[in-house]
């Protein structure tokens, strides 16, 4: 399905046509699924000091590594998953953010079962509501705001 936009964040680059597609049908839009979210968790993850279009065309090679981001399996990876994935070349091969992605999936997991579904934790921040933001140009964009705080 393709999504008409008359309007695109300053930030995406037209020429490249799988990041169009990637903002103009995932970006913005609420995740209102488990698995949905540790799938962003662990690109996101991931994308700590790179650009997001770095990691987003890895993101079949995280998709095959990560057991197609199943919080459950990936939380039971062993020190030798994660020495296999730093040879892995679909991914970024960071042992660090690698490792960090399978703690991440336990610490998932107990959030889970402390509240019922990630989901409705991360969504209490906001009340539940969807936030919007009114930025036009690249410099209203803030690097942190008080409810990421």
């Amino acid at each position: 399905m393709t999504v008409e936009h008359t309007c695109r964040c300053p930030w995406l680059d037209t020429t490249k046509l799988d990041y169009v597609k990637y903002h103009d049908e995932e970006w913005g839009v609420p995740v209102l699924e488990d698995n949905k979210m540790f799938e962003y968790l662990v690109l996101e993850s991931a994308q700590a000091g790179l650009s997001w279009y770095t990691i987003l065309k890895r993101r079949d090679g995280y998709r095959k590594a990560f057991a197609n981001f199943d919080v459950d399996k990936v939380a039971q990876y062993t020190s030798a998953d994660e020495e296999r994935l730093v040879l892995d070349a679909s991914i970024i091969r960071h042992k660090g953010k690698i490792a960090a992605t399978v703690n991440n999936a336990k610490c998932f997991i107990a959030i889970q079962k402390e509240f019922g579904s990630f989901i409705k934790y991360i969504w209490a921040f906001v009340d539940n509501k969807v936030q919007v933001s009114n930025l036009n140009q690249l410099s209203d964009y803030p690097a942190t705001s008080p409810i990421s705080d």
